[in-house]
């Protein structure tokens, strides 16, 4: 394992914090998604999530090197899986023309109870998506954030009187 992969896989040693380790590495994707949401609106957050799991995956794989388990410090997923349960937050405050600079906090809240409630319970797409290696290191959390944002986007439209 290379020190980069180290840094990469365990986002600066977050994923060596005690206690939750995921839920630390889901916390830190808060303020990287706004920031990124304030520097350059939802295209910036999809750009920089397509990044992340991308460095998240061949840091996960050589983090691994030939171990098939997910071992808890990894976190990186986390960071990716919130990065995309966040878009839709993201998406939704572009579309309205809202400052960037604003934090509406429910939202962010929501996206992240939302994220965690489906990474640690594992309903079936999550566990379907959770296997050996790398990719599915990465694919269980990818799908908790899918789920977590279909859910945020429901609990806007309801909230907006979209439906």
């Amino acid at each position: 394992m290379t020190r980069a992969a180290d840094v990469v896989a365990t986002v600066g040693g977050v994923g060596r914090l005690p206690w939750a380790p995921g839920t630390w590495g889901s916390l830190v994707a808060i303020p990287l998604a706004w920031g990124l949401h304030w520097a350059g609106g939802i295209v910036l957050l999809i750009a920089a999530t397509l990044v992340v799991f991308a460095l998240g995956y061949w840091a996960s794989k050589t983090y691994l090197a030939g171990r098939s388990e997910d071992p808890a410090e990894i976190v990186i997923d986390e960071v990716v899986g919130m990065m995309i349960a966040l878009l839709p937050l993201s998406g939704g405050l572009t579309h309205a023309g809202v400052e960037p600079h604003i934090f509406p906090w429910p939202g962010w809240v929501g996206g992240f109870l939302m994220f965690r409630f489906f990474d640690i319970v594992k309903p079936p797409p999550v566990r379907w998506a959770d296997r050996p290696g790398p990719l599915g290191v990465m694919l269980d959390d990818v799908v908790a954030g899918v789920l977590a944002g279909a859910i945020m986007l429901v609990a806007a439209g309801i909230s907006h009187g979209w439906f």
